[in-house]
């Protein structure tokens, strides 16, 4: 799996009530309403703006906060096709994996690009590539039962195939 996308970089410990604002919580029920919101409280522009297989790139502890899986479900659903950061709160990279949306631990890139920059993103082969320097970045690739959650959409569709359940 390849995603090519620009590049939204954000600082160090964005928390799920930036991600996904709070006074949203109990109101929000609908994943592509939710992503009208995502980051509302931190920029403005990434709702509107935001184009399909776009990547956030993030300083250390990206998630921290609330177990709120609103954070992780609006970010997919407001197209972004990975985000890579130099660490991600345990919770966040749960919730990131349950809904199928790549996340990557790769520190030597996060200081390297500038929002709007172009990267690629090689799943299997575990390579991010800063596409204005031709550079290229290593991770470990990623499992193949976590493609796997990534190719069906999410955990609770894969589980939903894996145990033939049709909706």
């Amino acid at each position: 799996m390849t995603i090519s996308g620009k590049v939204w970089k954000y600082e160090n410990d964005v928390n799920t009530d930036v991600i996904f604002p709070g006074k949203y919580t109990y109101t929000i029920k609908d994943p592509e309403e939710m992503a009208k919101y995502a980051l509302e409280d931190l920029d403005s522009n990434f709702a509107k703006e935001v184009q399909p297989n776009d990547i956030i790139v993030a300083g250390t502890n990206w998630g921290c906060g609330s177990s709120r899986e609103q954070a992780a479900t609006c970010v997919k659903m407001s197209g972004v096709g990975a985000i890579i950061a130099k660490s991600f709160s345990r919770l966040y990279f749960r919730s990131a994996l349950n809904q199928g949306l790549p996340i990557i631990v790769c520190p030597e890139i996060v200081d390297k690009v500038e929002k709007g920059d172009t990267l690629t993103v090689d799943l299997e082969s575990g390579t991010v590539k800063l596409e204005k320097t031709g550079e290229t970045f290593s991770f470990p690739p990623l499992p193949s039962s976590i493609m796997d959650i990534f190719d069906a959409g999410g955990l609770i569709p894969y589980a939903r195939k894996k145990l033939g359940i049709d909706d």
